[in-house]
């Protein structure tokens, strides 16, 4: 049975957009004290995870001195999300999502603080960093659908593309902070210190998940086998046209533009030049591409729903791909800090407008399995073009690949942008 795929109406109940000032608009979603809660906890976390990512990106490098190590290890940390989150969606859909995120945030924990002792003990090596990204991987292929699945029960519909930009906006907050506090903290007392503070972390979302005012979880009576409600998630976004393009995107967009963000200790430590010291190179890169992709989330969340925002997906990825062959080209800090930044504020406009489409776009009760499959495309992407680009680097250079890979997107972006009549310029 072919469930309706369109839009979903506008609930009047809750007042249009025109009511309220633009910064109400802007943090309309924080008014909510469960999304607030949940909202204030995953700064804190995502801060120490960047703070972790940071320490161990620049930990990998100094071990190995290999940009395909660094993109492996990228690969490693997202492979069980691509092989789980399916699973994880389903799961998502039939269980209290609150426990699953519960158990997602022990599991990351567990792998952060083991990788701290590993190195406060002396006895770290690129295998143990490797295995332990997968188990973190694992906790978020059970984590991230729950989470997303989550947010209409934090907030009203008017308010669904707010929190989802919020979100954003928050994940590259701590984008800013935790390669500063990283850089900080790894200079100041060391790398293994970056690993212990980043376990603590996921604590602060166990508590604020505790703390949430939300209605029993009530179990199916009659669940399906898991295999059949996986197939109903497939079947459905197969059966709608847009789905599929926005997952297709998401993933080619991904797996061609965002290497970048790996490869980036390459860019401080080899390629870059001035007096600064390589890891100060590489927290203010890192730093200056989280800021802009605040600038772009904050941009989206106030916007609102808009007319032509299909076109203006596909602008924002040629923009994206346009800004990041400019960097991958510049030598000079200064220029490569502004071109990262443009590149931070294209890439979360982009993501932003087109998780917002999907959101809007998907029925509660296929809500964790949608979000899964295209979760799938978006994180499954980027590790999977760092682990080529990074094979390909090594043998020719990373700003060829990088360049190589933009130009492969303005293609594509570009062919659908000039399809007047595609399914991107109906929404």
């Amino acid at each position: 049975m072919t469930i309706a795929a369109g839009p979903p109406a506008p609930d009047s109940s809750q007042g249009t957009d025109t009511d309220r000032t633009w910064t109400e608009r802007l943090a309309g979603a924080l008014s909510h004290r469960n999304y607030r809660l949940l909202w204030f906890a995953a700064l804190g976390s995502t801060i120490g995870t960047w703070m972790q990512s940071y320490a161990q990106s620049w930990l990998i490098f100094d071990l190995t001195k290999s940009n395909f190590y660094l993109g492996l290890d990228s690969f490693l940390g997202q492979l069980p999300i691509l092989l789980l989150i399916l699973i994880g969606g389903v799961i998502a859909d039939r269980h209290d999502k609150r426990r699953l995120l519960t158990f997602s945030q022990y599991t990351q924990a567990f792998s952060a603080l083991t990788l701290a002792l590993l190195v406060f003990t002396g006895h770290i090596n690129i295998w143990m960093i490797f295995l332990l990204s997968i188990v973190a991987g694992t906790g978020q292929a059970f984590g991230g659908p729950a989470y997303q699945a989550l947010i209409p029960s934090l907030v009203p519909r008017r308010d669904m593309q707010n929190a989802i930009a919020l979100n954003s906006t928050q994940f590259n907050l701590s984008r800013v902070l935790g390669p500063v506090a990283g850089g900080a903290v790894l200079a100041g007392i060391g790398v293994a210190w970056c690993f212990t503070l980043n376990g603590v972390s996921f604590f602060l979302v166990v508590v604020a998940l505790a703390s949430l005012h939300l209605p029993p979880h009530v179990p199916n009576a009659n669940p399906r086998a898991l295999g059949h409600e996986l197939r109903g998630g497939l079947t459905y976004v197969r059966e709608n046209r847009l789905l599929v393009l926005l997952t297709l995107m998401a993933f080619i967009t991904t797996f061609l533009a965002m290497p970048v963000s790996t490869f980036l200790p390459a860019f401080a430590t080899t390629l870059l030049t001035g007096h600064q010291l390589p890891e100060t190179r590489l927290w203010m890169l890192m730093a200056a591409q989280g800021l802009g992709a605040i600038v772009g989330a904050l941009v989206i969340g106030t916007a609102g729903r808009f007319k032509h925002m299909g076109r203006a997906l596909l602008v924002g990825q040629i923009s994206l791909a346009l800004f990041v062959t400019a960097f991958a080209a510049s030598r000079w800090l200064p220029l490569s800090l502004l071109l990262v930044f443009f590149a931070g504020m294209c890439s979360m406009a982009v993501f932003s407008m087109s998780f917002s489409l999907v959101q809007l776009t998907v029925p509660d009760a296929l809500r964790g399995r949608v979000v899964s499959i295209y979760m799938v495309a978006l994180r499954g992407g980027w590790p999977l073009g760092a682990l080529v680009a990074g094979a390909l680097s090594d043998k020719f250079t990373v700003p060829v690949v990088i360049t190589a890979n933009c130009a492969v997107l303005v293609l594509i972006a570009g062919t659908l942008l000039l399809r007047k009549h595609g399914t991107l310029h109906r929404v």
